[in-house]
This record gives C-alpha cells, structure tokens and sequence, in this order.
C-alpha cells in the first residue's frame, strides 16, 4: 500500500493540487476524503480558503494536528491573507508557505515526509519577536539628531533662496555664508555626538535602500529543517546566519560598534570563523554527551581556545608584518595582546541555548516552554546564537583596534582605509570606551531595573537591537554603588511623580480659581467703577 496525502482545499484548488501532486509523486496516493484512507496519512495538506481569519486559522490547524497525529501538517497560504508573521509563526503547523511556487511545494512536500519542518513567507520574519519595546534615544543623540534636523531646515531653506541666486551680491553672500556656518556647525555636532560611520561620510537619507543579496534570495522570510534534532536545528540556523553575514551587515543597531572599525572583509572572516568554531565546540559538547549542568561549565572552559582560533583564522596565521624594522606574526602579535577571558556583561544566560543546540532541549519563549524544532524556538535560538556573535566578535575587534593603535603597519592590512590616520582611530576608540563607561553607569542599570535585555540580531543586511523583557532581579543585585544610586533616583522619580504630578494639577486648579474668581471679579469692579465714572462725567450738564 502506498502512502497516501490527504488533501483539504477548495473543489477548483484541490483539483489543481491533485493534478501536481500526482503528476511528480508517483509513491503518493492524494485522497480528498478522509473516508477513503487506508490507515493513518502520510501528509496532510490544507489550503484554507481566501478570508480565513488569525483564530479561525489557528483553531483549524490545531484541530487537524490533533486528529492527524503523528502526520505531519502542511498549510499553503493564499496571497494577500493580511496575516501578521507573529500569527503565522504561533501555528501549530509543521509546514507554512505562503503564495509557493512550483518547487517551492514540491521541495516542501519531501522535506515533511523526510521528518523536517518548513517556512516560506513573503514577507521578512519579525525580528521583534518576542515583544520588543521601542528603542529609547540617549542624551547625545537626541542632541544629535534634533540638532541635524535644525541645521537641514535652515539649509534647505537657504538653498530655495538661492535658486535663482539674488539679484544683488550683498544679499547672496549672506546666504552663502549662512550655508558655509551651517556645515561648520554640523560637522561640530557629528564631532561632539555622532558615530564614526557619520563624521566623514554623512548618509543621504532621501536615497533608497539597496537590495542586499540575501534579501533577494528570500532567505529573510525562509526557514527549512531537514532534521528535527540538534543537530538539524544547528545546520537551520547555521545557514541562516552564514548567509546574511556574507552578504555584508550593516549596523543598524542604534549605537557605535566596534566591528566597525575592521576591514568589511575582515569583519566577515572575523563572524565567520566564529561560526566554525561555534560549530566545532557544539560538536565537541555533543560527542561528550553531559548533562545539562556541566554544558556551561564546558563552554567557559573553552572560550579563550575558541576565540584564540578565531582570532587566528581571521588574521591568517603565515601573514607578517614589519614592526619597528622586525616582521612579526600577526595572529600571534594579536593573541598575545589580547584578554581572551572577559566577559560581556549585557550576555544573557547560556544555559538554555547551549541546551537547545546541544540537546535539542525546549527553549522559553514569550514564557512559553516550546519544542526545540518549532519555527518560534528556532527563531529564538537563531537570535540568541546571533547576540552571542556579534557580541563576541565586539571584544575581539576593541582588541584588535587597540592593538593597531600601537602598530600603525597593522591598520592597512586590518581595519578601514579612513582609520589609517591616528587622528581617526584614536577617536574612534575614545567614541567606544565613552559609550561602555556612559552604557555601564547609566544605560546598564537602567535596563536592568525596566527588566530589558537588547540582542544585537543578525538580519538581512544589517544588525538590529532588540529589546527583549525578562526577570533581572539577581542581577540588580549585585550592581555598584553608583549604579545602585541611579535605579533608586528611578524609583524615587516613579514613587514621587503621581503626587508631584497631582500636586502641581492641584495649584493650577488654585491658579485658575484665583485669576477667575478673585482677580477677575476685582478686575471688573474696577471696570465698572471706571465706566460709571465716565457716565457721570459725560451725563453732566
């Protein structure tokens, strides 16, 4: 007996469906009723139809797992179904595509009944997931980003005015002088607030946003697992995070990064061999076959191996460089001068990542326990591995800028062609340890107190922060003193304000009572007073 797909759509969609399928599965019998199954299916596919609303959709794909199991679900999604893909992502279907094409279907149909998990949608999966809050502008760049906006109205307003130029030459050199003070001042304020990447080369916002090429590969909005083990889920986000790092990222992330300073090449090989190693260790872990517990102890124990052999790849170990008329290795020069040990504070904890990716263990998400090979952990578990990149890759990168800072020879071959002046790269480094000691003294307890915790998430493209709420209470704890002094003047402010704010409600109700009642009563006795005055003066013979 040959196993059989039981089909759910439309009387037109499924005849069109049973046609395809017959045509390219010939081991796979389609049946549309479920009265003419021989046994439990293979696969079940349902096409809902145009309209079906989020808990409608929801409901029916619980319904159908539930009465199907252990087959696994396949749900095609018509175009132009107004779904959010935070819906999507929350059902309960092994398979999602949305809008397929020929292959598309095909592939999808091999991957199920291989035991894998597929998602394909049009539109970019969230990175928000789960909630995420509004990223808050610090002091410097509200100054920064109010003052630009300042600067561009009056510059454009100057150049309306001088297109044409004015008739008379006193009036057109104001105008040229106006431009010239403007651009000074702009420069100022990039020196004083900006990001590297702005002080020499200033973004034209009106120009459109390139196309990246894994964007136009689809990758954004594609998620397939050929294996719904740890070692599956790996090679899922494996691929993922290979494939938008080697199409170039972009930081978009809201602050200043280290990994900005290197060589766009450099900061690839950089990523890339911490992915390899990242492989290499959950291999190691996974062979090992320990419990959960002694994952983390292992992982820190390997940590200044893994990021020595990044740190390696990265600058190629055969390559040499004159120092003070001596060639020196630069990987070894590079290892030797670098705290392979520190720990980034803003790491969440390794604990349930390490499980899930050795482990295939479920992950928490949104305070829901989820299966390790459901789309939402995997979502989760790629931005958690990305954070753990990016962030390493971080302290790597503020060693290697430190390390160019005494061996000029080293910039050309490791960081950007503008870093090569000392000028340049000192203030860049200066513009780093600023934002750490400001982001450790304010920003941290700050975080720390509303419970956030950002993730630098690796997207099409570019690197994006997001906020994620979890319980930091432990570390809220064991703050310093000064940091301490700042989560109490918030509490202070948040104990204080609703009686402040009632108070100054109460003396402007006061304020308008006095000026209505008192004052302007008199005011009018007096008026009146006056004009019967004038009537009396003006009534006399």
């Amino acid at each position: 007996m040959s196993p059989q797909l039981l089909l759910f759509a439309e009387p037109l969609v499924a005849s069109g469906l049973l046609r395809l399928l017959a045509e390219h599965f010939d081991d796979l019998e389609v049946v549309l009723e479920p009265s003419r199954l021989e046994g439990a299916p293979a696969l079940v596919l349902w096409r809902p139809a145009a309209g079906t609303g989020a808990e409608v959709l929801r409901r029916e794909c619980l319904l159908l797992r539930e009465r199907w199991r252990p087959a696994p679900l396949l749900v095609l999604l018509p175009p132009g179904h107004g779904l959010a893909a935070s819906t999507l992502l929350a059902l309960s279907a092994h398979g999602l595509l949305e809008a397929p094409g020929l292959e598309d279907l095909l592939e999808a149909v091999r991957t199920l009944r291989a035991g894998g998990r597929v998602l394909q949608l049009q539109t970019p999966l969230p990175q928000g997931m789960p909630q995420e809050r509004p990223q808050q502008l610090g002091l410097g760049q509200k100054l920064l980003v109010s003052g630009l906006e300042q600067i561009e109205a009056s510059s454009a307003l100057c150049r309306r005015l001088l297109d044409p130029p004015p008739s008379q030459p006193l009036q057109r050199w104001a105008l040229e002088g106006r431009l010239r003070e403007l651009a000074c001042a702009r420069q100022l304020l990039l020196l004083l607030w900006g990001p590297l990447s702005m002080a020499w080369e200033l973004p034209d916002t009106a120009a459109p946003v390139p196309e990246t090429p894994a964007a136009r590969a689809g990758g954004g909005g594609s998620l397939t697992l050929q294996q719904r083990n740890a070692a599956g889920i790996w090679l899922a986000v494996r691929q993922r995070l290979e494939t938008a790092i080697t199409a170039g990222l972009e930081n978009q992330s809201g602050q200043l990064l280290a990994i900005e300073g290197l060589h766009p090449e450099r900061c690839r090989d950089l990523l890339l061999a911490l992915l390899d190693q990242l492989e290499s260790l959950r291999g190691q872990l996974a062979s090992e076959a320990e419990g959960a517990n002694a994952l983390l102890e292992r992982w820190l124990a390997c940590q200044p191996q893994l990021r020595e052999q990044a740190l390696r790849t990265m600058a190629s170990p055969y390559v040499q460089l004159p120092r003070q008329g001596v060639l020196e290795p630069v990987a070894r020069t590079l290892i030797a001068s670098s705290d392979l040990t520190v720990v980034d504070p803003d790491l969440p904890d390794l604990q349930p990542m390490l499980a899930t990716l050795v482990l295939a263990q479920p992950l928490l998400v949104e305070g829901q326990l989820v299966p390790a090979d459901e789309m939402r952990a995997v979502l989760h578990l790629e931005r958690l591995v990305a954070n753990w990149l990016v962030r390493t890759a971080e302290l790597l990168a503020a060693d290697v800028l430190a390390c160019c800072g005494s061996w000029p020879e080293l910039r050309r071959y490791l960081l950007r062609s503008d870093l090569l002046a000392t000028r340049n790269l000192e203030r860049l480094r200066n513009q780093l340890n600023a934002q750490q000691r400001w982001g450790d003294l304010f920003e941290r307890p700050v975080a720390i107190y509303e419970s956030r915790r950002q993730l630098l998430c690796v997207d099409t493209g570019r690197i994006a922060a997001v906020n994620l709420l979890e319980p930091r209470d432990g570390e809220l704890q064991r703050l310093g003193p000064l940091q301490q002094l700042v989560t109490l003047a918030l509490e202070t402010r948040d104990a204080v304000a609703p009686q402040l704010r009632q108070l100054i409600q109460s003396l402007g109700n006061l304020v308008v009572v006095v000026l209505t009642e008192v004052v302007g009563r008199a005011i009018g006795l007096v008026g009146r007073g006056i004009l019967q005055g004038m009537g009396r003066r003006t009534g006399r013979p």
